[in-house]
């Protein structure tokens, strides 16, 4: 069967999507320092600085007066 497209069943009967597709292994690291992790961490990293402008403009204060004023 090798080097064929094809798979021939009992009877000689043609079989197309008898074949499996060809697999690969991906041996990069996924953890750690890679560049979507850092990528993240910098997005969330903006949207808390915003946030905390945000937070500073609506109430008047700024985060030290706000967390002690819970």
């Amino acid at each position: 069967m090798t080097g064929r497209t094809y798979v021939m069943e009992e009877g000689n009967r043609l079989n197309n999507y008898a074949i499996e597709p060809k697999m690969y292994v991906d041996e990069t690291q996924n953890f750690g320092f890679t560049e979507y992790a850092e990528q993240l961490n910098g997005r969330l990293a903006m949207i808390g600085f915003v946030s905390l402008i945000a937070l500073e403009v609506l109430t008047g204060h700024g985060l030290i007066d706000w967390i002690t004023s819970l």
